[in-house]
């Protein structure tokens, strides 16, 4: 379920354009006998993205923490005090940037983090070893939040792909309803979620959803978003309760 490329971010409004103006050698991976062309090519975007180099001198659990870094550095809705769900969290960098917004090492926000993958604490997140799927997860996730309420739900859960373009679609979005209707149960009024889509954007029925239920829904895809990847994020903002759609 988490996000597999890099995740986390640290510090403040350093959001950006990490290769500018910062010339890198290239390095180029061969095959060899037991590494197929596929993780080849995997190794060496790796070796030769900035934000990868980037992730590793921060001390980032990796390279999608500049992704929420820079959704937030461009709509400012993370803050100081806030409780805070991340969804699919492993291996921690969304937890790890939203702890240092919300301040929730020093006890004033507070992070709620889940995942069916272990992965290595992280300071001011309590983290659940949990598949967000499984149908005690919500309530148990309520019981760890102050008050039983949040005010950001985050999503950066994505399927384990099969291969076939329609299949895997269907996963992500079949998890990206699962959030957005989570969100919905648990979200103060006025707050925000923010989820990992894919393809063409949003499907048109969990749009109109988002739409009854908050203020301003956006798509957004931050510079750390790879280009060429069809990942893409739905930032929901202002939600004013959950509201039954009109009997046909």
């Amino acid at each position: 379920m988490a996000d597999k490329g890099n995740k986390k971010g640290g510090s403040g409004n350093r959001a950006s354009s990490l290769s500018g103006g910062q010339r890198q050698m290239r390095t180029t991976v061969k095959t060899a006998r037991k590494r197929s062309v596929s993780s080849a090519r995997w190794l060496e975007r790796q070796l030769n993205d900035p934000y990868v180099s980037a992730s590793k001198r921060e001390g980032l659990r990796s390279r999608a923490a500049y992704k929420l870094r820079e959704i937030d550095a461009r709509y400012h809705f993370l803050k100081s005090g806030q409780r805070i769900i991340d969804l699919g969290a492993a291996p921690g960098g969304w937890s790890q940037e939203a702890a240092e917004r919300v301040k929730a090492a020093e006890g004033k926000g507070q992070v709620v983090a889940i995942d069916y993958l272990n992965f290595e604490p992280i300071t001011g997140v309590e983290i659940i070893e949990m598949d967000f799927t499984d149908p005690n997860a919500e309530d148990l996730l309520k019981s760890h939040l102050r008050g039983g309420r949040a005010d950001v739900v985050l999503s950066d859960m994505a399927a384990p792909t099969v291969g076939h373009a329609k299949t895997d679609h269907m996963r992500i979005m079949g998890l990206a309803e699962a959030a957005a209707a989570f969100a919905a149960d648990v979200l103060e009024p006025g707050g925000v979620f923010l989820c990992k889509v894919f393809q063409g954007g949003t499907e048109r029925d969990l749009l109109d959803a988002l739409k009854r239920d908050f203020k301003t829904v956006r798509h957004v895809k931050p510079p750390a978003s790879r280009a060429e990847s069809s990942e893409l994020y739905v930032l929901a903002t202002g939600f004013r309760g959950r509201t039954e759609p009109e009997a046909g």
